[in-house]
């Protein structure tokens, strides 16, 4: 018998069945899905009757709220009207949110001309309101429907909603049929809709318009690092490694910031095998061997662990199934099933597992393959005692002095710590709740920190990356004071000393002697932090070449012209290139263009095919022989590296493609083709915020 949504319609408003906090009126994160209902039958006399159809009228957004992914905003009696829709409540931090995304995106595609999903924003922490930080979360996370940001809650409230994420069902006459809190959510609305789809849709009552006809989605503008999440440093071996989330490969550079080699190809997937063809899926944390052959990686929407082998250059999975579980069980490493790894820290033979999606942190035995849990009883809270019953709320960083293990618990905006001994106890030095977050330093009972991301140990103080106040705090051991290191507490980008300088939701920390490196993940940049001086400076990447982006399909721009009728002889082509004000070609990185006739036997180049230079000069030119009589197609393959005049550490890549139809006709006088095209600025679309 198919599953049933249970909802509960009081006064056309809906009741969600999860906790609220009773001091802020917020709600906890759910983990996982309501055992209830969705929608009856309707039997008024004389009407259709539906199996899932809704009874009250479903509110409608407001004027005035910022929507994204389309070019303007939507209505239920506008553009929306005749559709199927969830309206999707998440916020950007949490988990439980995050993993929704994916499912939504199975069910638009299959049901790509009755479903809209409509994301609502509903912010839990302070900076997570702001359409900025929506934006990049947006792009972040490869959200593609439409999403507006409910950032005063009239959505939220209308809805009665209570709890991240939260998912509403609406059928094409504009009401609500019910609500599903939690995960789950394909397995759950996948034979419901479709069931609507055939009984709307046989009653003519269906909009078939896809979407897409009016999305305003911005094309992903690429720069060499892209949402960068963490960063490991290996002083010893002269080493940074560089968790590349949004291009999902990991970066090896030297301290310096001379890139060396590329894992992976580019493409989001799951995929062992060379570094050319290897697949992760936004990767995360990341550990050494003690040997330093083997370097670890937290897969995170893999939901798995990696083995990179950097002396045979394989990649390898040693942990995780590729999909996620609503419950961890103990096994081995590849028959069990992880939730969002985000950090891994190794001590001896273990590798501790900061495991995010399910609010604990496991231990994987590297000799055996056995994968156990170490911490946190699966609730999501921040309970303190006995380290199998505690509560955690998404650890999401890990570091350690060898008697203890410090986590960040992202959630619960707090620092925690676990006795590595048999008997080890949970306990809490910052942070007091779900629902409690500020920016304060002083005595740790003082202490406030938003959703921090990144931790690090240094002799007797902890660095954490306060994320969502953009700040850099010290917590030190020995006299339990807290204090600011870097930031101003607000978004930006600014090098120089203490809380002059500015980061962009800092999620990754990593020490190399006094230098502590940061994934500055929203600045799509690393810094580096002089932990004596106190001066925090952009770390500059060169050899540039190796972050080219390689197997991921089309092209950044993809310029595809009408067709040209040029006279036989000799055609020159001319190539320009335009920079955008205010920047240059970076030399860093080497320029490349590729002229290549195709499905024209009798067309050939004449001279060279291929330019290239670090530091292009303009116009090109090249020479195509074309026959009396004929067609084929000119296709045009480049490369280009280019940067802010006064952020050179801020590298731009772009790939740029043109295919061009030819044929060759008497009488025409035409004898040249010029390619021209604008490279696009970061500024136009908010890729990084101007230093002030």
């Amino acid at each position: 018998m198919r599953r049933l949504l249970t909802v509960l319609l009081i006064n056309v408003l809906l009741l969600s069945s999860c906790a609220v906090d009773q001091n802020l009126g917020k709600a906890t994160p759910s983990d996982g899905p309501d055992e209830n209902s969705i929608g009856q039958k309707n039997s008024n006399a004389g009407e259709p009757v539906y199996t899932y159809a809704g009874t009250e009228k479903a509110p409608d957004a407001p004027q005035g709220l910022d929507w994204f992914n389309v070019d303007r905003p939507l209505s239920l009696s506008g553009d929306l009207r005749g559709k199927i829709i969830l309206l999707d409540f998440w916020t950007q931090g949490c988990i439980n949110c995050i993993h929704v995304v994916p499912e939504l995106a199975q069910l638009e595609k299959e049901f790509e001309e009755s479903l809209v999903v409509i994301g609502v924003h509903w912010a839990k922490f302070d900076h997570e309101r702001s359409s900025s930080a929506v934006k990049q979360a947006i792009a972040r996370y490869g959200v593609d429907h439409p999403v507006v940001n409910d950032d005063y809650e009239y959505l939220r409230q209308s809805y009665r909603i209570k709890a991240w994420p939260s998912t509403v069902l609406i059928d094409p006459l504009g009401k609500v049929v019910g609500v599903h809190s939690g995960e789950g959510v394909y397995d759950l609305f996948q034979p419901v809709i479709e069931t609507m789809s055939l009984e709307y849709g046989a009653a003519g009552l269906l909009n078939t318009r896809p979407i897409n006809e009016i999305a305003g989605k911005p094309a992903l503008l690429t720069s060499v690092l892209q949402y960068p999440g963490k960063v490991l440093a290996d002083k010893k071996r002269d080493r940074l490694y560089i968790a590349d989330s949004g291009h999902n490969r990991i970066l090896i550079a030297d301290l310096k910031g001379k890139l060396l080699e590329s894992v992976g190809s580019g493409a989001a997937g799951f995929l062992d095998g060379s570094f050319d063809d290897a697949q992760f899926s936004r990767p995360q944390g990341m550990e050494i061997s003690a040997d330093g052959r083997k370097l670890y990686v937290a897969d995170r929407e893999n939901h798995s662990i990696r083995a990179i082998d950097l002396e045979s250059k394989l990649v390898s999975t040693i942990a995780g199934t590729g999909e996620p579980t609503n419950r961890f069980t103990s096994g081995f490493g590849v028959q069990t099933a992880l939730a969002s790894p985000w950090d891994l820290l190794a001590i001896e033979d273990r590798l501790f597992i900061a495991g995010a999606g399910r609010h604990q942190i496991w231990d994987l035995e590297l000799e055996s393959g056995w994968l156990s849990l170490f911490a946190g009883s699966g609730r999501e809270g921040i309970e303190d005692g006995a380290r199998l019953l505690a509560t955690l709320a998404q650890p999401s960083a890990l570091t350690s002095d060898g008697q203890n293990i410090y986590f960040a618990d992202s959630e619960s905006s707090a620092v925690r710590k676990i006795g590595l001994g048999k008997e080890g106890n949970v306990e809490t030095l910052v942070g007091t709740g779900l629902f409690a977050w500020g920016d304060e330093i002083g005595d740790l009972d003082m202490t406030q920190l938003q959703h921090p991301v990144g931790l690090e140990l240094l002799g007797d103080t902890i660095y954490v990356a306060d994320t969502y106040n953009h700040r850099i705090k010290s917590i030190n051991l020995t006299n339990g004071e807290s204090r600011y290191v870097a930031g101003s507490g607000k978004p930006g980008l600014m090098d120089g000393y203490g809380t002059i300088s500015e980061m962009n939701e800092p999620s990754g920390l990593s020490a190399a002697g006094k230098l502590l490196y940061i994934a500055d993940t929203n600045n799509h940049l690393i810094r580096k932090l002089d932990t004596v001086t106190g001066k925090l400076d952009t770390l500059s990447l060169s050899n540039l070449d190796v972050a080219q982006l390689k197997n991921i399909g089309i092209a950044d721009d993809y310029i595809e012209l009408s067709e040209r009728q040029v006279r036989p002889g000799k055609l020159k082509i001319i190539v320009d290139y335009s920079l955008p004000e205010g920047y240059k070609f970076n030399t860093g990185g080497t320029f490349r263009f590729e002229l290549t006739v195709e499905k024209g036997s009798k067309f050939a180049i004449d001279g060279l095919n291929i330019y290239e230079a670090n530091g292009p000069k303009f116009p090109l030119e090249f020479f195509v022989e074309v026959p009396e009589v004929g067609t084929s197609v000119l296709r045009a393959e480049s490369t280009v590296f280019y940067c802010p005049i006064e952020e050179e550490s801020f590298c731009l890549l772009r790939d740029v493609e043109f295919k061009i139809p030819i044929v060759a006709t008497e009488n025409i006088s035409v004898n040249e083709i010029r390619l021209q095209h604008a490279l696009p600025s970061a500024e136009k679309l908010e890729k990084i915020p101007s230093r002030r």
